[in-house]
């Protein structure tokens, strides 16, 4: 039997885990209590970190506002890239419509194991809703690295599945729809358990809401063939 070599550690050295600790704190408690409501005390306290380390690392807590909304959206565009590829490159070339469905169906089942099964999507979600409410520089950072991109590659896997030109107003509207059934499951997730009589949403449940999401992308797609 051929011995594999042992996977190699990284380990990450005491400045990048306090960076990486005060970034998650500052991602939870600006969530969840804004970025007015929240103190870097109480940042430092969740990362255990010390209180002087926040201006160290970033300047302030406006600089960990930004660093909180680009782990975001690194976060995403590595979800997305494993069905979209890198979506801030060049579009690929024309795909035939059969293989830009089933990309569109990889890319709907991406989302809702990221967005409705993944824990840390709690904590980027409930981030991201409060700056679409209070729309800030950090929101500007997250439309434009995963936001527009992510949105405007689904758009032109539409035109290739469908010949419904990209940049329609029905095209984009039919996308945001598309992306809109996901996050509710994330957003409605207490009303959702409820109704449905889950203690949680897991890979299990998950795979219902790709069932569900995945047969009204299909009925849309059958809708569109059936004009042609």
């Amino acid at each position: 039997m051929v011995k594999l070599p042992e996977p190699k550690i990284l380990r990450r050295e005491p400045a990048e885990m306090t960076r990486a600790a005060l970034v998650q704190a500052a991602l939870k408690l600006f969530g969840r209590q804004g970025f007015d409501g929240t103190s870097t005390r109480e940042i430092a306290a969740e990362a255990r970190a010390n209180i002087g380390s926040i201006a160290y690392h970033f300047g302030g807590k406006e600089g960990l506002r930004a660093a909180a909304a680009d782990f975001i959206v690194e976060t995403i565009q590595g979800v997305a890239g494993q069905a979209l590829g890198n979506v801030q490159a060049p579009a690929p070339g024309p795909a035939n419509p059969e293989a830009a469905q089933a990309l569109l169906f990889a890319a709907l089942e991406r989302m809702v194991g990221f967005v409705v099964a993944s824990p840390q999507a709690g904590e980027i979600v409930q981030f991201v809703l409060r700056e679409l409410s209070h729309p800030t520089a950090a929101l500007d950072r997250i439309y434009d690295g995963v936001f527009e991109p992510t949105h405007r590659r689904l758009c032109q896997l539409w035109e290739q599945a469908t010949g419904e030109p990209a940049e329609s107003e029905a095209t984009r509207l039919t996308v945001f729809t598309l992306i809109g059934q996901v996050i509710y499951f994330r957003i409605g997730r207490e009303a959702v358990m409820r109704r449905m009589g889950w203690k949680d949403i897991g890979a299990a449940e998950a795979a219902k809401v790709v069932a569900v999401t995945s047969g009204n992308l299909k009925a849309i797609l059958a809708s569109k063939k059936s004009k042609a």
